[in-house]
């Protein structure tokens, strides 16, 4: 059964819509003991908060499937001081009984799911975090809409003949043809269509890169090889809070980087990944990796050493995002020593970030391009602290195991 710090008088089950919500008040310590004392059925949403004080006590567990607005309901009910847990809703879809399921029925079930201890929790995200996943995803959403309507554009010139570059599909696209006027009409709607999807990009692009150089902790990131603004604005909404993970390798295996193996009777493999974790951060920490391998870095040789050495170029890009996510939860910790100098990389790296920020955004923080670089400068040299002594209740670091440091000149 799942652990709490508190006791727990009873567990309510709650199947959240949009509307209206179902609970199931159950007691007992085991789902094949536990008794439901009452369900409450179709109650309104907006009735949540008088219903929980009225209906739970503090001593109550609420557990909740992981859905739309199921943050919302935890946070609502933290608020009047009722505890409340996310459950992962993989493992509860493959409970639905597809011969009858109506609300009452899944609220019970999801109250006895955790009972049995099958059901895994997800993590409630602060209102910070929150917000900057909604950037995240607005800005993820604006990338996709830009090369849809693009392909669709050269799909309908294509269709017409007509064969134009990447680099060369805008508004001269008008004059490469003899269009007719209904055929114009339709170049001008997909021409509008990715202009307004390039200015959502742009302008999603401009406040994660201002989140980045105003935040300490995302602005560390962008010291490693294969990370700017995207990646770093991707690590702090998503990773969320790092002491969550107290250690490396429950961070590696967040991501889904740990090494996937097979030793299941006579047959047995090793290799490649587990196939499990936050595919969108492994993407993005793949691609940072496949950066450095490009790179002349310490990590790059490494990694180029032991493509040879494997004769796989995925392995070799996969062992290097673990590394990679390795050095990230070091500077999240708070865990590096202060830079002495900004070296050629880091300066470029630099003017390209704030470079990403609209004049509308320069405007808003009162400053230049040229005064902004400056102070981003200054904030990467003294903006945190080396905290050498780890964590409460985390083991030393092994020497033998982190050589990354050094590679990085975190240590």
């Amino acid at each position: 059964m799942n652990q709490n710090t508190q006791p727990v008088e009873r567990v309510v089950g709650l199947d959240a819509h949009p509307d209206s919500f179902t609970a199931a008040l159950i007691r007992g310590p085991i789902p094949a003991g536990a008794v439901v004392e009452k369900v409450y059925n179709q109650v309104p949403l907006g009735r949540l908060k008088s219903w929980a004080e009225k209906e739970t006590k503090v001593q109550d567990l609420i557990v909740l499937e992981a859905s739309g607005n199921s943050f919302y309901v935890v946070r609502t009910l933290a608020a009047i001081q009722r505890r409340a847990l996310v459950l992962e809703s993989c493992h509860l879809g493959k409970l639905k009984e597809a011969h009858a399921n109506n609300d009452r029925i899944s609220a019970v079930r999801i109250g006895k799911a955790y009972l049995a201890g099958t059901a895994k929790t997800v993590w409630v995200p602060d209102r910070r975090t929150q917000e900057r996943r909604d950037w995240f995803h607005a800005y993820r959403k604006a990338v996709k809409r830009t090369t849809q309507v693009r392909n669709r554009l050269r799909s309908y010139l294509s269709d017409q003949g007509v064969r134009v570059p990447k680099a060369k599909l805008g508004e001269s696209v008008r004059t490469l043809h003899p269009w007719t006027t209904r055929q114009l009409q339709v170049i001008s709607g997909l021409l509008l269509e990715r202009r307004h999807a390039e200015e959502q990009r742009a302008h999603w692009r401009s406040l994660m890169a201002q989140e980045v150089i105003e935040d300490p902790v995302l602005l560390s990131l962008v010291r490693l090889c294969g990370i700017r603004d995207i990646v770093a604005f991707a690590l702090g909404c998503l990773i969320g809070d790092i002491h969550r993970f107290d250690h490396p390798k429950k961070l590696v295996s967040y991501v889904g980087l740990q090494p996937a193996f097979d030793d299941s009777g006579t047959s047995q493999w090793q290799g490649g990944l587990s196939g499990h974790g936050r595919c969108d951060l492994r993407a993005l920490l793949i691609e940072a990796a496949q950066s450095i391998m490009r790179s002349t870095s310490p990590l790059a040789k490494w990694g180029r050493r032991l493509m040879a050495k494997k004769g796989s170029p995925k392995l070799a890009v996969a062992a290097v995002a673990r590394k990679l996510t390795v050095s990230i939860w070091y500077l999240m910790m708070g865990r590096w020593s202060p830079l002495e100098e900004i070296d050629v990389h880091l300066t470029s790296k630099v003017v390209k970030i704030v470079g990403q920020i609209s004049a509308r955004g320069l405007e808003d923080l009162g400053k230049s391009r040229k005064v902004l670089c400056l102070e981003v400068y200054e904030r990467l040299k003294t903006g945190r602290k080396y905290t050498p002594t780890p964590p409460t209740n985390q083991p030393p670091p092994d020497p033998k195991k982190s050589t990354l440091l050094q590679e990085y000149g975190l240590g």
